[in-house]
């Protein structure tokens, strides 16, 4: 339904940079992480100087987790919280490549952070929050948490 919404957004103003970076965060969603990356490379051409810069990073670097480009994912998630240090999309994005790049004392430092922020946070809760996305997502996400040690309910 967001997708076919963000069509029409789209077809109406192909320049609305937002729009393209929320499209890319939907085919990083659905693991589909070229198609992410290209949406969200036209959203920061669209608009280089954006306020919203930190959705930016915070998207690309979704987009290369879900392609495994690890080292990447951590780069733009660093971009992403450079702007905004407690942006949780990136933090959980540089928990699950530091686990799965086998760095678990710097995943599990972030997690930290990043459980600081929501302490409520578990495996659980976030399969329940991720129910639309493609499974090898998931299970990207699933694997790197639990590797990082974050509880599983």
């Amino acid at each position: 339904m967001a997708a076919a919404a963000l069509d029409r957004a789209l077809a109406l103003n192909p320049n609305a940079a937002l729009a393209w970076t929320v499209r890319g965060n939907i085919h990083a969603l659905r693991n589909q992480p070229e198609a992410a990356i290209e949406a969200i490379e036209r959203a920061r051409r669209l608009s280089p100087f954006d306020p919203y810069t930190f959705v930016f990073a915070s998207n690309m670097a979704l987009a290369h987790l879900v392609a495994r480009r690890f080292e990447q994912a951590i780069e733009w998630a660093d971009r992403a919280l450079h702007d905004w240090p407690r942006q949780v999309g990136a933090m959980q994005v540089k928990v699950v490549a530091n686990a799965h790049l086998g760095r678990l004392d710097a995943a599990r430092a972030e997690l930290n952070r990043l459980l600081g922020i929501d302490p409520k946070l578990t495996i659980a809760g976030g399969l329940r929050e991720g129910a639309h996305c493609a499974p090898e997502f998931l299970e990207l996400f699933v694997t790197g948490f639990r590797l990082a040690g974050l509880p599983e309910k």
